[in-house]
């Protein structure tokens, strides 16, 4: 078996931390490929080291101070952590190229990407695994767009005689060697990336959590931990707003059919959640997740025989369309069409955008309402159980509730619903507790 591991900031925030990491890569000699993100806090008030690399690369321009102050903070922080693994591995050598590259301004990416690739450097020395500058293998096209078949062909030319890697997460290099980096929290999709290419059998997720949580630890103290979800109940979670694993790290592995395990640090123990493209296994409850979103506003449209009216619901979306907006949900009935849409999006452009849907249908009243909030419940077991819309329908009324909207999917995997904002928490707590504290 051939597992890639990829451990997040918090879990290599401090020495103390990496000990942790490297007590968990050696418990399983199936742990050959690891990848890992830039420190992350060692207490609630802390800087994040990649966040310290932009404050640097900022000061850089003006030189002076701020920017050796900011750069000697950052030395500290690695220097902290090799003397307290006890390495005798410098990074002086790659510090001074660094410096040298900020001051020349050769871009913000490449700043944002050396907390990975100095902390994949000091991983690889603790471990005795080599190093593989991830600009090697991770590659974008001339759009700056991932460019998936050179990665994989890059990855696996280049892995292919080594047993034990470390390669730095959240970035890669175009083809002229420019570093370009994914989005923050990109180590997740490095680490499928890796997984995808080298067809491994499990890609461990390793977090400050014990997986994947039925729905947000804000709202609800301990909610409980889903031991197994799949692909597309993760998609709809993620989408509304859920965030343990960066959305786009799901698409690599799924293609590959590469399940995907999220373990805590902290608890090594712990099973964590099992990801994967479909299962057998039952749900420990109806449901399987819920999160959601505020700040929406809804367009309710009414035109008399409008079903009837072939390209009514294209030209309303096209007018969106032109003015860049994006929509969320559109439930419709047979003389009417809502559309869901980002509120902060929407309100520079409201007045374009009702102006454009009377030129385009003509409808018979149309109406805007603001401040509303999305919650997905999400679930297989929904398919095999009856009256999951109805149970949901009486905690809400039970919590004095008012439903704005409910949209359900054929697939019987989700049901969407509108809320205003102010009941958002509200809802969340009715909906867990008669899925999961009560399972009324």
């Amino acid at each position: 078996m051939r597992k890639v591991v990829k451990f997040g900031g918090s879990s290599l925030a401090s020495a103390e931390q990496f000990r942790k990491v490297g007590d968990i890569i050696r418990a399983d000699e199936s742990r050959r490929y690891v990848v890992p993100s830039a420190p992350g806090k060692r207490f609630s008030a802390d800087t994040k080291v990649t966040d310290l690399l932009y404050q640097c690369y900022q000061a850089a321009e003006k030189g002076g101070a701020e920017f050796n102050a900011v750069l000697s903070e950052i030395k500290s922080r690695y220097q902290e952590i090799i003397d307290g693994l006890e390495l005798s591995i410098s990074l002086e050598e790659d510090f001074s190229i660094i410096e040298e590259n900020f001051k020349k301004q050769i871009g913000e990416e490449y700043a944002a990407s050396r907390g990975e690739f100095l902390n994949g450097k000091v991983m690889a020395d603790y471990l005795g695994f080599e190093f593989v500058d991830a600009a090697r293998i991770i590659r974008f096209d001339g759009e700056g767009q991932f460019d998936a078949e050179m990665t994989n062909r890059l990855t696996r030319e280049c892995l292919k005689n080594m047993e034990y890697v470390v390669v730095p997460g959240f970035y890669g290099a175009m083809e002229d060697g420019t570093v370009k980096t994914f989005s923050r929290g990109g180590s997740d999709i490095t680490g499928s990336i890796v997984s995808g290419a080298l067809d491994v059998d499990l890609y461990e997720n390793w977090t400050d959590v014990s997986g994947f949580l039925v729905t947000d630890p804000r709202i609800i103290k301990e909610p409980k931990v889903i031991d197994t979800i799949t692909y597309r109940e993760l998609r709809e979670l993620s989408y509304m707003g859920a965030t343990v694993l960066h959305e786009e790290a799901i698409f690599p592995v799924r293609k590959a059919g590469i399940p995907i395990n999220i373990r805590n640090t902290n608890a090594p123990d712990d099973a964590g959640t099992m990801i994967v493209e479909d299962t057998c296994k039952k749900p420990a409850y109806t449901i399987t997740g819920i999160a959601g979103k505020k700040g929406f506003c809804s367009l309710f449209i009414e035109k008399s025989l409008m079903n009837s009216e072939i390209g009514f619901g294209r030209k309303v979306l096209q007018v969106l369309e032109e003015q860049g907006i994006s929509f969320e949900h559109v439930p419709s009935g047979i003389d009417t069409m809502t559309v869901f849409i980002h509120q902060d999006e929407f309100a520079e452009k409201e007045q374009q955008v009702i102006a454009g849907i009377h030129r385009m249908v003509n409808p018979d009243y149309m109406e805007l309402e603001s401040d509303l909030a999305l919650i997905a419940v999400v679930g297989r077991g929904m398919r095999s159980n009856r009256g999951t819309a109805a149970r949901i329908f009486a905690a809400l009324a039970h919590a004095n509730i008012n439903v704005k909207m409910i949209d359900q999917g054929s697939s019987e995997l989700n049901v969407i619903i509108g809320v205003k904002n102010e009941d958002f928490e509200g809802a969340v707590k009715a909906i867990y507790d008669i899925f999961v504290t009560t399972q009324l």
